[in-house]
């Protein structure tokens, strides 16, 4: 149950048990909706900072291009927005979870003119796969479930309704004894996690799908390639199959909601040494310090409430 003072809907903040959609919503019968998961952190200096503020709302706005949405807002506004709900919330560490959607009106497939609706809300977030899954690493599955083709879903755009699929990926992984599950595309290669992008190490280098592939151009992901050529790890963007992945040194998953998240077995498989691996953990520990020390070089990535 998540708990809230208030929320920013089309412009203003509401008290957060008053934000109600109508029963006509379009986005709710048809899944029409963009939306974003950004994370603000307590930082070590005791302020709070969001992290790549920017780009999340700037993905959101390219999500939205892809159904011809015209958020009314600029994206200035919505990063204010973010920061007003975190201020008025009292929130020094949460998630934030910015929406726009189609909203009441006409319904059926070729409706046209319903209003498009932009709220923002916040909680404080615990991760899903838990402290022990950073910690020690999770137990993922293959999914039977097949990340769509580019021409049959949006794959560069956040949508809503394309997280049915996920849905029903993550509860079968669920329903088997695994933490999460990872999605081939439809050449039988590796894609993405049901919310997370993956990653793999062989021999010392950092593998994982190119954005050329059926997967969500993670702004953690993108953060993780820049930390990795930082420290000198060669990053290889290429796409990879199932019985590659089981030969991997380590692998890892990252996300907004999971960060740097180890994968420790793969369909009953070790990976390595069935424990997180020295790339894995170094990445972990600078993704760390990015979010919580805003005096390092990546400071610019935080953006202080």
């Amino acid at each position: 149950m998540i708990n809230a003072k208030s929320a920013w809907v089309d412009g203003c903040l509401k008290p957060f048990e008053e934000c109600n959609v109508h029963i006509t919503t379009f986005g709710l019968h048809y899944g029409v909706g963009v939306f974003e998961g950004i994370r603000c952190y307590r930082r070590s200096d005791g302020s709070s900072g969001v992290f790549r503020l920017a780009e999340h709302i700037k993905r959101l706005f390219h999500s939205a291009r892809v159904f011809g949405m015209a958020i009314p807002y600029t994206p200035a506004q919505l990063e204010e927005a973010c920061l007003s709900v975190l201020r008025d919330n009292q929130l020094n560490e949460a998630y934030l979870r910015p929406l726009v959607f189609t909203g009441a009106g006409s319904l059926g497939l070729g409706a046209t003119g319903n209003p498009v609706s932009s709220v923002i809300f916040a909680w404080q977030w615990q991760s899903p796969l838990g402290a022990e899954g950073q910690q020690d690493g999770v137990r993922v599955q293959v999914s039977s479930f097949i990340r769509a083709h580019p021409n049959s879903v949006m794959t560069k755009a956040k949508v809503t309704g394309q997280y049915a699929l996920s849905v029903l990926a993550k509860r079968e992984a669920a329903r088997l004894g695994f933490d999460e599950a990872i999605l081939l595309d439809a050449a039988g290669c590796v894609a993405e996690g049901t919310a997370q992008n993956v990653f793999a190490v062989f021999d010392g280098e950092l593998h994982t799908p190119s954005l050329d592939a059926p997967i969500l151009a993670g702004v953690t992901r993108d953060a993780v390639i820049a930390l990795a050529q930082h420290a000198g790890i060669r990053v290889v963007e290429r796409s990879f199959t199932r019985d590659r992945l089981y030969q991997a040194d380590e692998a890892f998953l990252t996300g907004t909601a999971v960060e740097i998240t180890p994968i420790r077995e793969i369909d009953g498989l070790a990976v390595g040494q069935g424990n997180p691996g020295v790339i894995t953990r170094s990445l972990q520990a600078a993704f760390g310090e990015v979010v919580r020390d805003p005096s390092q070089r990546w400071g610019h990535w935080s953006t202080t409430v």
